[in-house]
C-alpha cells in the first residue's frame, strides 16, 4: 500500500474512532436517561435521530482533514466505517451476553431495529459529509 493511500486509510479510521467513542457515550446516556423517562421504542426512535446528527457532524467536521475529494474515496471511507462499526455492534453485542436472534432483531426494522439505518448513514455520511462542505467528487 502506498504512503497516500496508507495515510487514508489512518484518517478514516480516526474518524471513525471518534464516532464509534460518540456513540458508545450516546448509548451510554440513552440507557440511562432516555430509556427509563421515554421508554425504550421512544428512547430507540430519539436516539437513533441523535446518532444520526452525531455522525453526519463529524463527516463534516472532518471531511476536509479526510481527503476524500472523490466520490469513490469517499464510499471507500463510508465502507470501512460501515464494516468497522459492524463488527463493533457485533462484539459488544455478544460481549454482553446477546444471542444471535437478539442481535439479528436490531438489524431488523420489522423488529423495531434501526441498526441497518445506521449502518447506511455511516455508509454515505463521508459524502454526506463532503457534500456539506462542498468537496463535491471530482
Amino acid at each position: 500500500m502506498k504512503a497516500p493511500a496508507l495515510a487514508f486509510c489512518g484518517r478514516a479510521l480516526a474518524v471513525w474512532l471518534l464516532i464509534a467513542v460518540l456513540e458508545t457515550v450516546h448509548g451510554i446516556v440513552r440507557g440511562l436517561w432516555l430509556v427509563p423517562a421515554l421508554g425504550e421504542p421512544a428512547a430507540q426512535r430519539l436516539g437513533f435521530a441523535v446518532g444520526s446528527v452525531l455522525v453526519i457532524v463529524v463527516a463534516w467536521a472532518t471531511s476536509g482533514w479526510l481527503g476524500a475529494a472523490t466520490r469513490r474515496t469517499q464510499l471507500q471511507a463510508g465502507a470501512l466505517w460501515l464494516l468497522l462499526m459492524l463488527g463493533l455492534e457485533l462484539a459488544v453485542g455478544r460481549a454482553r451476553g446477546f444471542g444471535w436472534a437478539r442481535i439479528a432483531a436490531e438489524f431488523d426494522p420489522r423488529q423495531g431495529g434501526w441498526m441497518l439505518f445506521g449502518l447506511l448513514l455511516m455508509f454515505f455520511a463521508p459524502i454526506l459529509g463532503a457534500w456539506m462542505r462542498r468537496l463535491r467528487p471530482a
